[in-house]
């Protein structure tokens, strides 16, 4: 008895042990390892990001600042040893626009704001199971799916006062919308259907910025995911199909005429663009199991140029690639590889040649990134 009694105070202790290294990295300051020397661009440096798995409330940032050649996990707590609770659950989405930084946090229902220097907290924007930002002028666009997790309505965005932080408007698009983008005055929306299984939605929303309505809805494709602009304003969509009978594809979409001008069957899982270059990350499930891939496409020719960007031999390190962003300045190619989705992933930093420059450690499955100007 005296032994079991033993046993199960030392299983208690490394239970709060354990709990305690998870507390102390959500609640504690940073961590800064060197990763290159120091270099003197027009970028200051890379925001990362973290997810965090789903109900841990372990969402994080991370930064690699150019001008020190230091990466810092778990930056944001550094920079805010005061604020409760770290970031909360689920990062889904982060954006520097003018001086602030905007970290999108899904089933916490807010949006940090912060300086955009100094990651140091300004502010909140509640919006119930958030999921992307962008800006146009003086207004942040959030998208919503506008219920609780599982729950299939109408989703919708909300229009937000960059310089006060107050919703000033909010309108209802398509079913669950993830990714949207500008272009000229309108809006464009990637409408997902996500929690609608099997009636998908398969429309982006169309709204125009100066009466803030929706125009129209342009049918694309199922559950459409990411939606980003090229350097002449075509916009490149992606879509997951429905994981079975209909295969995961991407398109672009010309917006003079709401028209697809062009199909891919690639299943882009994320993508960064950079002049006429699509760098793309592929991560996708089949009957042999998991496959990867690194391309790149042209954007004004719509050809595949490279079928791996990655030119080291060096994506075999990367278990699952999940995050891209490619510095427009010296064309640095940033991947994220969320590993097992519950421990510490990595960020990989290559070349403009596709060589790896070094990789670091990061917060728990790195998703997002965004480059803050000097």
């Amino acid at each position: 008895m005296k032994k079991l009694h033993l046993f199960l105070v030392f299983f208690l202790i490394l239970i709060v042990q354990s709990c305690r290294e998870d507390y102390d990295y959500v609640n504690y300051g940073g961590k800064s390892s060197g990763v290159q020397e120091p270099e003197d661009i027009s970028i200051k440096g890379l925001y990362v990001l973290n997810e965090g798995n789903m109900g841990s409330n372990k969402a994080s940032l991370d930064f690699f600042d150019y001008t020190t050649g230091v990466f810092t996990k778990n930056y944001y707590n550094q920079q805010n040893p005061t604020v409760v609770n770290s970031l909360g659950d689920v990062g889904n989405d982060v954006k520097t626009y003018q001086d602030k930084l905007y970290a999108v946090i899904n089933l916490s229902n807010y949006v940090e704001v912060m300086d955009a220097k100094t990651a140091k907290h300004i502010g909140e924007i509640p919006v119930q199971n958030c999921r992307y930002i962008n800006f146009h002028k003086n207004y942040a666009y959030i998208t919503s799916y506008g219920g609780a997790v599982g729950a299939s309505q109408p989703g919708y965005v909300v229009k937000v006062d960059v310089n006060t932080l107050q919703i000033v408007g909010q309108i209802y698009v398509g079913k669950q919308p993830d990714e949207l983008e500008v272009v000229g005055d309108k809006l464009y929306v990637a409408n997902s259907g996500s929690y609608s299984f099997p009636d998908y939605d398969n429309t982006v929303s169309v709204i125009d910025l100066n009466t803030f309505t929706e125009i129209k809805k342009i049918p694309v494709a199922i559950s459409l995911s990411k939606i980003k602009k090229d350097d002449t304003g075509k916009l490149w969509i992606t879509s997951r199909g429905n994981f079975g009978s209909i295969s995961a594809k991407t398109y672009v979409l010309n917006p003079q005429t709401d028209q697809v001008i062009k199909e891919f069957n690639i299943a882009i899982s994320d993508f960064s663009i950079v002049e006429n270059r699509l760098y793309y990350i592929s991560y996708e499930w089949n009957s042999g199991g998991a496959t990867s891939s690194y391309g790149i496409i042209n954007t004004d020719t719509l050809d595949k140029t490279s079928s791996n960007f990655i030119t080291d031999g060096t994506h075999n390190d990367v278990v699952i690639p999940y995050g891209i962003a490619v510095n427009p300045v010296n064309s640095d190619i940033f991947v994220t590889d969320a590993k097992d989705y519950v421990s510490s992933g990595e960020l990989f930093c290559y070349n403009k040649f596709g060589k790896l420059k070094w990789k670091v450690k990061t917060g728990d499955i790195p998703g997002h990134l965004t480059f803050l100007n000097k």
